[in-house]
Order: C-alpha cells, then structure tokens, then sequence
C-alpha cells in the first residue's frame, strides 16, 4: 500500500524550527512505515527522531514529552489550543 506522506513538508518544518529532537507519532495502520519515515527524516535533517509506538488515537492523544517538534502523520491538526511543542499534521 501507498501512502503519501508529504515527508519534505516534514523536512522543511524540522529545518525551520530548528528541531534538535522530533517525536514522530502514526496511527496503528502506518506503524509498519515508521522506521522508513524516520530513515527518510534522519538522512535529510540533523534531527534526532523518535517513533512513538503507542496508540494514537487522533491529534488531541499526544504523549507529554521533552522534544522540539512532534509530527503526527494521518490526523488534522487540533481546533483547539494544545500545551504541546510545535506540531505538524501531514495527512497521509
């Protein structure tokens, strides 16, 4: 299966932001591309990027961690206020 993930829109916010450290968070379906998505997102930034591998459940179920940036792939952005590091929401 396919999946167009908009990886250098995810590039390009990692660069802009200056993120040191990426949390990477996918639905249960596209977990098996995670590591690939971190490969791709490694060899193009300086970023240290981390998958999480528990369940996501929509954009407001994010874990609370220390990271510069989070990309939740297949979810819209929140339409409210979230207390999160800056975030990107590539479709997928």
């Amino acid at each position: 299966m396919e999946y167009e993930l908009e990886l250098e829109k995810a590039v390009e916010a990692i660069k802009k932001e200056n993120a040191k450290t990426v949390l990477v968070q996918v639905p249960d379906g596209l977990k098996p591309e995670a590591t690939k998505i971190v490969s791709y997102l490694e060899k193009k930034t300086d970023a240290i990027i981390l998958i999480w591998a528990d369940s996501c459940f929509g954009a407001c179920d994010y874990p609370v961690l220390k990271v510069d940036l989070l990309i939740q792939f297949g979810h819209s952005p929140p339409n409210v206020a979230m207390p999160k590091p800056g975030g990107l929401y590539p479709e997928g």
